[in-house]
């Protein structure tokens, strides 16, 4: 079997509205805007990116602008929850701030951590849970959240699943998941070195209807393969395992491979490497339209089509 993956490397959702939701992860949560790219596969709309200072694998959430599409919800054989990892002293921080910034948020605890509910402009479930690893962040002290208090990074994902059993067969022999916790329809499984970044929840809910893809919705849930030797090791496996799996796809930043777990959740491998310094400096990270080659003489037609997007200043950072 090869070496687990380590962690989660990014997840990817769909927006309706860039610019709010834009404003939303910088101007509330305090991500970096890292990379403002077009979506490989439909050119005409954007894919971006937030993260840490470097979009570090574990910290980079993406987004698809597809205001084609109607709204949500989320369903089963998606993510249905996003959870962020944080300092536990920073909860009151962070309750207060989004209780002042909009977001109504609420408290409660999970699995002896204590967390922030809320949810973003395009009405997607989030979680700041106060457990916070900083080994592999890297922060962005220009940002408008004190670096002391900012979000590290993923904690885990929440899966809708209408039957658990399957995804946790799945995930545990094929994937070499261990299970960690369960509290009622509710199981956590964790991989690599089980810290946050590193877990995935079931949430079974037989009752809950089937997502589809749609704006306030999570497209996929990519996990981290050390190189390009890895990543094929587990395409290997998964297809021993009778998973229909894509050929790796190059997406610039990284390499793929895509699969279906058994609850319908869709799932990539995408290697560490090369990163989005690739194509700009890291202080300039997120500051002009990135182009795969295929579209670079599509460039000018595109930047006609695709609308201004405007990153919120970061001069004035909040002590709240």
């Amino acid at each position: 079997m090869p070496e687990n993956v380590p962690g989660i490397h990014h997840v990817t959702a769909i927006t309706g509205h860039v610019q709010r939701n834009v404003d939303f992860y910088v101007s509330v949560l305090g991500l970096r805007f890292i990379k403002k790219t077009v979506n490989f596969d439909v050119p005409d709309t954007y894919h971006i990116y937030f993260g840490d200072r470097l979009g570090t694998p574990g910290t980079a959430l993406t987004f698809f602008g597809w205001p084609h599409l109607p709204w949500g919800p989320a369903g089963s054989g998606q993510v249905t929850v996003i959870s962020f990892a944080v300092p536990a002293a920073s909860l009151d921080y962070w309750f207060g701030r989004l209780r002042e910034l909009g977001a109504q948020p609420s408290r409660s605890s999970r699995f002896d951590a204590d967390l922030v509910t809320f949810k973003d402009p395009d009405q997607f479930q989030l979680e700041l849970v106060g457990q916070a690893s900083d080994d592999r962040w890297v922060p962005w002290p220009e940002g408008p959240v004190d670096p002391e208090l900012a979000i590290r990074g993923f904690h885990s994902v929440g899966l809708g699943v209408s039957d658990a059993e399957t995804s946790r067969r799945f995930l545990r022999e094929t994937m070499g998941f261990q299970e960690v916790a369960r509290e009622g329809r509710r199981t956590r499984l964790a991989t690599g070195d089980g810290t946050p970044s590193s877990m995935v929840e079931l949430l079974e809910d037989p009752d809950l209807p089937r997502g589809e893809e749609a704006v306030g919705t999570v497209h996929h849930v990519a996990w981290r393969a050390a190189d390009d030797a890895h990543e094929l090791a587990w395409r290997d496996k998964l297809v021993e395992a009778g998973r229909q799996v894509t050929p790796v796809i190059d997406r610039k930043y990284f390499h793929s491979i895509y699969f279906r777990e058994p609850g319908g959740v869709l799932f990539e491998i995408a290697t560490d490497q090369p990163g989005f310094t690739v194509d700009e400096a890291p202080e300039a990270l997120g500051s002009a339209l990135q182009l795969p080659p295929q579209y670079e003489g599509r460039r000018e037609n595109l930047k006609f089509n695709l609308p201004p997007i405007v990153v919120p200043g970061t001069a004035s950072r909040t002590e709240r």
